[in-house]
């Protein structure tokens, strides 16, 4: 475990799965979901090489196939840390005889956790090491306290661009083709458990780069998404939890093939090639 600090936050994150376990301010509040296993274990997941579901938990990559579960495995493995200093913490993980066992590419996923003030920034690179076309996709999925800590009344989530964007939902765990109404009014959308019995809210396009979390009073959390053009919102209903995910990829489609090349967001790498995906959150 690494803890990073600024005179506003205090972060800690893990080497397994490069995941942030803890996220305080200067008083002490904790905004981190902490990861109770009577609802959901999970605190800030690295979602790669897919996002969400395959059919039948099978992927294939270059007709080789192979079972994968949701979100892929960079989220259980052992990342290496290759720097720590004051307010920064790096992580990697590249392809290794288990990993080519599944996904028969090699990579490097680097990961940063780094705080500035009030802020912290999240990145990932991912880079092609090989000499094969690296097709993948990747996503963040946070967890933060609903209720927020020291916060009144009813919580919202706030577009910056103030758009309505079309919902889509899943159906056992894979995406569904058919655009629904937007729950969000004028950029605004009231939290309610029962916005998610249907399981999670995802907006293919249209929510924009950037989002507030906030109450009628409190501290609020203010979003900044870079290369991350998805969004997907998600409670186990009932829980003290929100999940804010911002993903370049997203579940397979309902009766797709296995091929992550054919899935929606998928991001395909020449050799040598890298990509850069982020998000930062600052409390406000």
């Amino acid at each position: 475990m690494t803890e990073i600090a600024s005179a506003a936050l205090r972060v800690r994150v893990a080497d397994l799965g490069a995941e942030m376990q803890s996220l305080t301010d200067a008083d002490g509040r904790e905004f981190l979901w902490d990861g109770q296993e009577a609802w959901w274990s999970g605190r800030a997941p690295i979602l790669f090489p897919i996002v969400g579901r395959a059919p039948e938990d099978v992927i294939s990559v270059g007709g080789a196939q192979a079972e994968m579960k949701q979100h892929g495995f960079a989220r259980r493995a052992v990342f290496d840390l290759v720097e720590a200093t004051a307010q920064r913490v790096v992580h990697r993980l590249t392809d290794s005889a288990e990993t080519r066992a599944v996904y028969p590419r090699a990579f490097a996923l680097t990961v940063t956790h780094e705080v500035t003030e009030a802020t912290l920034h999240v990145s990932a690179q991912v880079a092609n090491t090989g000499d094969l076309d690296l097709p993948f996709g990747f996503g963040f999925h946070p967890a933060f306290r609903w209720p927020l800590p020291g916060a009144g009344g009813a919580h919202r989530l706030i577009l910056d661009n103030g758009g309505e964007p079309a919902l889509a939902r899943l159906r056992d765990g894979l995406l569904q083709e058919a655009r629904m109404p937007s729950p969000f009014r004028l950029g605004q959308l009231w939290l309610d458990p029962a916005l998610f019995e249907a399981d999670a809210m995802i907006f293919p396009e249209g929510a924009g780069a950037g989002l507030t979390y906030r109450a009628e009073t409190g501290p609020a959390l203010r979003f900044a998404f870079d290369n991350a053009p998805f969004l997907g919102i998600w409670q186990k209903p009932g829980a003290p939890f929100i999940c804010i995910e911002p993903w370049h990829g997203m579940a397979a489609r309902q009766g797709a093939g296995p091929e992550i090349e054919a899935r929606p967001g998928t991001v395909t790498l020449a050799p040598g090639d890298s990509a850069r995906f982020g998000y930062s959150v600052t409390i406000a």
